[in-house]
């Protein structure tokens, strides 16, 4: 009985602990938005090497589907009840994804979620993917320091660092969203013209 007993007084002390656990706190999940049509435009002539695009390199804090913002100073934290439908390295490199597609001139395309080898490689580094306020005026901030690499053997061939800030009028999340996503549909057209000027250079002869 006294063991019966015992039981019942765990089990009624196991259910009192779970009842007062707290409740996660809902949030809204956001995609990034893009003011491009969807439908691909070729601006040139279409190349025949193939592009890989690699997720950028990134912080802690900005891997992670967060929405970063700095307040003041050095400081980084995120809007509450709120956040991205992935980490911004995976949303800045299918934004990129679309871009080209887009685009229309490198159809040979593939992200590093396959394991198909490419003449070449876009990556690097995402260095901001925030909302940054200086006194009472706010921008999101989108910065990739990006590097085009050799396929073949992982040689860096080029690189160029791409800056977007976006002014906000509202700074409230839905606004800031709209924001992002100005910002990166802008660093993505520079990205691309860029990626693909150095890619007639540097990309290997077609094999026939």
């Amino acid at each position: 009985m006294k063991l019966i007993h015992f039981a019942l007084l765990a089990g009624f002390t196991l259910i009192s602990s779970c009842s007062i656990l707290p409740k996660s706190e809902p949030f809204d999940v956001y995609r990034l938005p893009s003011a491009q049509s969807s439908t691909a435009t070729s601006h040139g002539t279409p190349q025949r090497w193939s592009l890989r695009l690699n997720k950028p390199q990134a912080s802690e804090a900005l891997n992670s589907p967060n929405i970063a913002v700095i307040p003041q100073g050095d400081v980084i934290i995120s809007y509450k009840a709120s956040r991205w439908s992935d980490p911004a390295p995976v949303l800045l490199r299918n934004c990129l994804l679309d871009g080209f597609q887009r685009d229309g001139r490198v159809t040979l395309l593939s992200t590093d979620d396959s394991n198909f080898q490419a003449d070449l490689e876009l990556g690097g580094s995402l260095q901001a993917f925030q909302t940054e306020y200086q006194g009472t005026s706010a921008s999101v901030v989108v910065r990739l320091d990006a590097l085009l690499v050799r396929g073949a053997d992982q040689r860096i061939l080029a690189s160029k660092r791409f800056e977007v800030r976006q002014p906000l009028s509202d700074v409230k999340v839905p606004a800031v969203v709209t924001g992002f996503g100005q910002a990166t549909d802008q660093l993505t057209a520079q990205v691309v013209v860029w990626a693909v000027e150095q890619g007639q250079k540097l990309a290997p002869p077609a094999r026939l």
